[in-house]
């Protein structure tokens, strides 16, 4: 059964058509790419889920709850979280308060719990500090747990921005060109870290990638989009041979 399914959804601005009856369908536990040239929409399919923009037409649906125009803070609260291409993290802030700012959404109780801080307050702030702690040590960061993030170099700064959507405890991780800008050796390093959220975690993964490569390797199902139009999908074997597809993207290379 489909944990998000994407129905004719069409966005536009003014007279612009950023997406155009797409229709996808992301199935739980599995990595499930979206791919295409620059301008395709794939970061407006993003937008969309998220809750960052809502369709013009359309339907989304996330495990039979509508989302279609829900805020960017009703669709984290359902479980889905979102790592940035470009970085949102605060730069003189430490990666665990980075982190343990990320999940203040789950700090619930009140606030007399929170002036007297025994009890529920002191019992809900240890058990997500402990959760924190685990993503740190899960995406290897415990040598910059008190580093300022505006000192790590790039390729750790993504690695923080993955860790922040991760502390969320998404059910679906949504990476919009998580390996950007970085060398082969920072690459390789996220790569085996999108493996381990899908293994080790369970959790579901929307990768948008430029690295063909990379998408061909990891990926259980790939999404095609040109010009905000669903041109292929299936497997990394079956979209490697659409021709379409080599048309539109894999035969720019």
């Amino acid at each position: 059964m489909e944990q998000l399914t994407i129905s004719d959804v069409t966005l536009s601005f003014g007279g612009l058509k950023a997406l155009s009856d797409v229709n996808m369908a992301m199935d739980p536990g599995l990595i499930t790419s979206i791919i295409g040239p620059n301008g395709a929409g794939k970061t407006s399919m993003l937008n969309c889920i998220s809750g960052f923009y809502h369709p013009t037409v359309g339907d989304i649906v996330y495990k039979g709850k509508e989302l279609t125009h829900a805020s960017p803070h009703q669709v984290s609260n359902m479980g889905i979280s979102r790592a940035f291409q470009n970085l949102e993290l605060f730069s003189g802030l430490t990666v665990l308060d980075n982190l343990m700012l990320a999940r203040h959404q789950h700090l619930k109780y009140s606030l007399l719990d929170a002036i007297i801080f025994f009890g529920k307050a002191s019992r809900v702030e240890a058990e997500n500090r402990a959760y924190v702690e685990d993503v740190i040590d899960f995406m290897e960061l415990e040598p910059y747990r008190k580093t300022m993030v505006g000192s790590l170099s790039y390729g750790i700064q993504k690695k923080v921005e993955v860790a922040r959507a991760l502390t969320l405890g998404p059910d679906i991780l949504l990476l919009d060109e998580p390996m950007a800008g970085m060398n082969q050796e920072e690459k390789e390093d996220i790569v085996r870290f999108v493996m381990d959220i899908k293994n080790e975690r369970g959790t579901t993964v929307v990768l948008v990638e430029h690295d063909l490569g990379v998408v061909m390797d990891i990926s259980d199902r790939l999404y095609v989009l040109d010009f905000g139009e669903l041109i292929g999908s299936g497997t990394p074997e079956e979209v490697a041979q659409d021709p379409k597809v080599i048309d539109a993207y894999i035969g720019e290379g």
